[in-house]
């Protein structure tokens, strides 16, 4: 990329307000982007949002406050980052009179704000292209044509999710934050226990109107009631909309949670498990030998023998 085209990137990109597409988690890397993929991304990106919380959610602005052009990848700086940069008078010591230090306390600063990084990277450099070529590549991340938050955030959502919640209904299977972008706050909530699952019920409407009643486990949508003016009561309680891994994945991690890959073995390296023996078609593995007994009262020393005692 040559130094004009820098500039330019620069100047367009920086200061601008852009609405995140994908969750970036609390922490000092942020995300990775290469050919149209996020890293951290599925399994490892859930872990660290629920261990860490997220810096940036979905639907949620952010602000870019610089951009640094390196070798082969771009960095976003959002929000400020996650590691605030000092400013040039900081970085200055003020000593007063007999020898008293006036310079600003350290907690006068922000040290824990609550920013991130996006990184982009290309193949060996970074190619020479405009600022819409760079925002189309970023797309996946970041929207730059959203006008506000609520189509930010539905840009994110599946056709069926999006158009339900514009038309305010709850599909079996949205999570809490669908359901608040559908129907807005609760007014009313109650928790109970059907067993040993402990749920939240949400109720909307109150007669003489429909009332609504969403129930979420998980913060997942398990069931919803309706009851009608008329007196009619409509239950739905079958998945309308998957949101999160399909069921082969879901029985994927369940076999390797059963047989995990680095579950101990008896087996030499190289060793090929199926010209291991088996008990079933091998002779059967040697039995314990039982510890020898201890010596009785009257029972002859170590050091006795037979002759010694006829």
């Amino acid at each position: 990329m040559s130094k004009q085209t820098r500039y330019e990137i620069i100047r367009d990109f920086e200061t601008q307000i852009v609405y995140s597409r994908t969750a970036f988690p609390m922490s000092a890397k942020g995300l990775i982007l290469k050919d149209g993929v996020t890293l951290p991304n599925g399994k490892e990106l859930q872990q660290q949002l629920a261990l860490w919380g997220p810096a940036i959610k979905p639907g949620d602005p952010a602000n870019i406050s610089f951009v640094k052009i390196a070798n082969d990848h771009i960095q976003f700086e959002l929000n400020n980052g996650p590691i605030r940069r000092k400013k040039w008078y900081q970085h200055i010591e003020v000593t007063g009179a007999y020898g008293q230090d006036v310079t600003p306390q350290e907690s006068e600063r922000v040290k824990n704000p609550h920013g991130s990084y996006l990184e982009i990277y290309f193949d060996k450099y970074v190619p020479e292209m405009t600022a819409q070529q760079l925002r189309d590549l970023l797309l996946p991340v970041l929207d730059f044509s959203a006008r506000n938050k609520e189509q930010a955030y539905l840009n994110t959502l599946p056709p069926k999710v999006k158009e339900a919640i514009q038309a305010h209904h709850v599909l079996v299977g949205m999570d809490s934050e669908m359901v608040l972008h559908a129907k807005g706050r609760p007014p009313k909530k109650v928790r109970e226990n059907d067993g040993k699952t402990e749920y939240e019920e949400w109720i909307y409407g109150q007669p003489p109107q429909d009332v609504d009643f969403v129930r979420i486990v998980n913060d997942e949508v398990v069931r919803v009631e309706t009851m009608k003016v008329g007196g009619e009561k409509i239950v739905r309680t079958e998945k309308e909309v998957i949101l999160h891994k399909p069921d082969q994945d879901v029985e994927a991690k369940k076999q390797q949670e059963e047989h995990p890959s680095n579950a101990p073995s008896l087996r030499r390296p190289g060793e090929d498990p199926e010209n291991v023996p088996k008990p079933a078609n091998g002779p059967n593995p040697a039995q314990p030998v039982p510890p020898p007994m201890p010596p009785q009262p009257g029972d002859p020393g170590p050091g006795a023998t037979w002759a010694g005692l006829n």
